[in-house]
């Protein structure tokens, strides 16, 4: 019997969960029709089978039609969710897993023009800033219905085989009857004391539980402490979970502080890399000491150590670890089998749930399985015949086309021009806010060094270095540089520098620094956040009609933040269509997609960042000499079977290019360009 905590049984009323690791309730936005079907039934039978103790699924499962998806969310409304619901745990079950789903009535935290087309609704008037609908202030009937609904949803869940559920309070309509700041009813359920802004909450417990009786287990997620002045203070949270314990109705609390009303607010909740890990656990321990329900929590806890505190020193009965489980679902299994050191960093560039709230599928940044497990497993087969393979590169997409090849058994060896690893990724490490995004690289390369996977750095390879290692099969992945074009124009702006000349410190920021950020990526706020601490005057301007598009919500946040902080001019809607010199500064010509207006401004340094083209010279050179002409079978790639395309009989060796060597995309997708290559190489 394992003596780490992490390890240890825990009995949840009836429920013997097999450690004390969960994943708590998120939606990866996988279902099909409002149904976990098959994507969606694999991606949580993956966790169980590595040993999780219990799946939290959905995040949150919709109670009601007037509760239309913020992002693809189960629709636990439909008599019809509930077969999926069985084919659901029992997949979970079948591996010794407990299966539980959060059900919530999303309130004013979605939008009218969703589903049926109903006005969202809420005990208040007042729109909510993230989701931007106005919602109807609930009538007594709406009331009624609602908590029967809440009932209704637990019945199908009780029915479908779900050991239990939870109530999600958190931001939504549950606990927008407990905030001060959101409830303006009058009379029984209206603002005033705390009985009365509870007793939605406690009718649909009530209600619940008359339903589904009384082993069924029920548990609620919910806001000890808004953190907010007019919210709900942590004294009323306390008492909050003091009348749930008292009720009998409440089997346990998942803890969380804070608000997630807006995009800044829900990074507070749900941190991100280069904030604080684990910032709520001591509080949530808090709760656990006065109230004594099992208490549950996640919040950054992206790593076993953390987790192992968590658990050992008493603050937590379940410890959440999501999106660490979104890097690597084998977190568990690695614990038992003693190989904490083989674990998939997650990173915390949150990249997971930006997707989410951009309305796409929750996909992790470097592992391209995550999601995908059908298509492309966690667990990659060894070859039938091993094979010399040399990859060009060592980005993160060169580093996992090393990875997979050598855990397929072929013999791989890595030309790097740079004396260290990680291309853009290392350069991206030394913002200081993003310095966790080393761990792609890092991790790779315990992987790689594990399977012997030979690295020549400083190696500026020609096309007669890779010929003269006689491989089988060539992966070029040399990514891209900086392009310095502006838009449908012919000649390199020579008066500009580039974001990566600021963030790897070739150039030092000016005095008055415009930074031109076409690309709409991180490159372009590093960059300006760089030069505003340095002390210049910055203006970040772009031709988009929003700020930043490929950064997102959650990351966008503290990037605003800091701009604001230096009181950064952002300017939309406009492009810079030239540079000149005068005299000592350089004017800029400021143009618009949207009319004929021009203008200029100087400025004594203008940084653009306008995307990466690709580094493709080596692959051109080699082309001619390859077996397939570079050609890629997508229907063979896409269905996951080997590559079969032979142009030339002469050719010695299989040619591919993956990543920004390809056209500029991202980290995630050079990564996954290299799996689904490789992986059938």
């Amino acid at each position: 019997m394992s003596k780490d905590p992490l390890l240890q049984p825990y009995k949840l009323k009836h429920l013997t969960l097999r450690n004390r690791i969960m994943t708590t309730a998120h939606e990866p936005a996988y279902a099909e029709e409002g149904m976990p079907k098959e994507r969606y039934i694999a991606y949580h039978e993956e966790r169980a089978k590595a040993g999780i103790a219990m799946a939290m699924t959905a995040g949150s499962a919709s109670v009601s039609r007037d509760s239309p998806p913020a992002f693809n969310n189960i629709l636990a409304w439909k008599d019809e969710v509930v077969p999926w619901i069985r084919r659901l745990t029992d997949a979970i079950h079948e591996h010794g897993a407990v299966a539980m789903i959060q059900l919530t009535h999303l309130g004013r935290r979605t939008g009218w023009n969703k589903g049926d087309w109903l006005p969202s609704l809420a005990p208040g008037p007042h729109k909510e800033p993230a989701h931007r609908a106005f919602p109807k202030v609930m009538e007594e009937w709406d009331i009624a219905r609602v908590i029967r609904d809440f009932a209704d949803a637990a019945e199908r869940m009780q029915a479908g085989g779900m050991d239990g559920i939870e109530l999600e309070a958190y931001g939504h309509l549950l606990e927008q009857f407990w905030s001060p700041l959101t409830n303006r009813l009058e009379g029984e359920y209206g603002l005033g004391r705390l009985e009365s802004r509870i007793r939605f909450t406690m009718d649909v417990l009530e209600e619940t539980r008359k339903r589904v009786g009384p082993e069924f287990v029920i548990g609620l997620r919910y806001t000890a402490d808004e953190a907010t002045p007019g919210g709900t203070t942590e004294e009323e949270g306390l008492e909050i979970a003091r009348i749930f314990r008292d009720s009998g109705m409440v089997d346990f609390l998942n803890v969380i502080r804070g608000r997630i009303s807006t995009d800044p607010a829900l990074v507070g909740v749900i941190p991100i890399q280069g904030m604080k890990s684990a910032p709520h656990l001591d509080f949530a321990g808090k709760i656990r000491a006065e109230i004594g329900l099992p208490t549950f929590h996640a919040a950054r806890i992206p790593d076993v150590a953390t987790a192992r505190h968590a658990v050992q020193a008493g603050l937590l009965d379940m410890v959440g670890m999501t999106r660490a489980h979104i890097a690597d679902p084998h977190i568990v299994r690695k614990i038992m089998s003693g190989q904490e050191d083989d674990i998939r960093p997650c990173v915390g560039a949150t990249y997971c749930l930006d997707r989410i709230y951009e309305a796409g599928g929750a996909l992790c940044i470097h592992n391209p399985s995550t999601g995908r497990e059908r298509e492309q497993p966690h667990e990659i087969p060894a070859a039938t015949q091993r094979k010399r393979v040399v990859v060009v590169g060592a980005g993160p997409g060169g580093l996992e086309a090393a990875r997979v090849a050598a855990v397929r058994g072929h013999d791989v060896i890595v030309l790097e021009a740079q004396g260290n690893p990680g291309g853009q990724v290392r350069l991206t490490a030394q913002h200081p806010r993003r310095r966790e995004m080393i761990g792609i690289v890092d991790w790779r390369m315990a992987q790689c060094a594990a399977r012997d996977v030979e690295f020549r750095f400083n190696c500026w390879a020609e096309a007669e270095d890779v010929i003269a290692l006689k491989p089988d099969t060539v992966i070029i992945a040399t990514g891209g540089l900086p392009n310095t074009v502006l838009l449908e124009q012919h000649e390199e702006q020579a008066l500009a520098v580039t974001a990566w000349d600021i963030l790897s410190g070739d150039a030092k920021p000016g005095e008055s620094v415009l930074i031109f950020d076409e690309a709409g990526d991180h490159a372009g706020l590093m960059a300006a956040e760089i030069c505003a601490q340095a002390g210049a005057k910055v203006e970040v301007m772009t031709p988009d009609r929003s700020f930043a598009p490929e950064v997102m919500g959650m990351n966008l946040s503290p990037y605003l933040a800091e701009l604001q902080r230096h009181d950064v001019l952002t300017t939309i809607g406009r492009r810079l269509a030239g540079i000149e010199r005068d005299g000592n500064l350089l004017k800029a010509r400021i143009g618009t997609d949207y009319s004929d207006y021009v203008s200029e401004k100087l400025y004594d340094q203008i940084v653009v960042n306008c995307g990466i083209l690709p580094m493709d010279e080596l692959y051109f050179e080699l082309k001619p000499l390859s077996k397939n002409l570079g050609e890629v079978d997508y229907e063979a790639l896409i269905s996951g079977a080997p590559q079969d395309v032979q142009r030339s009989s002469g050719g010695a060796f299989e040619l591919y290019r993956i990543g920004d060597a390809v056209s500029a995309r991202n980290t995630h997708a050079a990564i996954y360009d290299a799996l689904r290559l490789v992986r059938q190489i």
